[in-house]
């Protein structure tokens, strides 16, 4: 049965997990959900940032690694221990990494690969596991970088290249149960974007790169994951829904 058979539309009532809550855009969407009345356990590394997000809305945490199995599986059982339900799984871990492939060590992508594919098939796998019964939505974040060639990214877009595969293959094998979807945002002012925009020039040459005109804010993805969450979408899987000014589809009109 749907989810939008068993409770209808909204998020209303509704139990989510969110991994990488304390970050830039997990913030803003945990403030959103718990504003339009849904449950939220507040998940991701920081103990200390999600002790305060929590305290903030009164929602449950969890200091967790979202790349190891066992704890996203550990954080889905809390969510259903604290709600009695699970309606959503969001995952928000992720990271940035500019270099070359030349300039890439094994290191540094097996870092990338566990912070953004490892924690999205841990998501998936936890969704599986707990979520087929009642149904509902997982959200994973994918990247513009994964639609599109830019320079120096080439770590990260295999990894989010990754992330979509397995996105669509999901959708497959839990289509009439579990809705899964990607969103893949352009560069938002995020803690984790600090160092891409911390000066006036990289600024300006991201915006430019931007046909919408800014880069993004974290309110810019919000509404997007809201909406694949919402128990009226019932009919959307197997998405790549991009919110990134633009980027990947529409080239910068040229200044004459």
């Amino acid at each position: 049965m749907s989810d939008l058979a068993t409770n209808g539309g909204g998020v209303n009532g509704r139990g989510y997990l969110v991994v990488g809550a304390a970050g830039g855009i997990g913030t803003e969407l945990c403030r959103a959900l718990v504003a339009s009345g849904a449950k939220v356990l507040l998940a991701g590394r920081d103990a200390g940032k999600l002790a305060t997000l929590g305290a903030e809305l009164g929602q449950p945490t969890m200091a967790m690694d979202a790349s190891d199995f066992a704890q996203f599986d550990a954080a889905a059982d809390k969510a259903i221990t604290e709600f009695g339900r699970l309606d959503g799984i969001v995952n928000l871990a992720g990271s940035i990494l500019l270099k070359a492939a030349h300039q890439t060590s094994a290191a540094d992508l097996d870092t990338t690969l566990k912070l953004n594919l490892y924690s999205a098939f841990a998501a998936v796998r936890a969704a599986g596991r707990v979520m087929r019964s009642g149904g509902g939505s997982v959200v994973l974040m994918s990247s513009t970088a994964a639609r599109v060639g830019l320079a120096n990214h080439e770590a990260i877009a295999a990894a989010k290249g990754a992330v979509q595969g397995l996105m669509l293959a999901a959708a497959a094998t839990y289509a009439g149960s579990i809705r899964v979807n990607c969103v893949a945002p352009g560069l938002v002012r995020t803690p984790m974007a600090k160092a891409l925009l911390s000066s006036e020039m990289a600024e300006k040459a991201s915006v430019a790169m931007h046909p919408a005109g800014r880069v993004g804010e974290a309110a810019d993805v919000v509404p997007a994951i809201m909406w694949l969450l919402d128990g009226a979408t019932t009919w959307v899987t197997g998405q790549i829904i991009g919110v990134d000014g633009g980027l990947s589809t529409v080239r910068p009109r040229v200044k004459m």
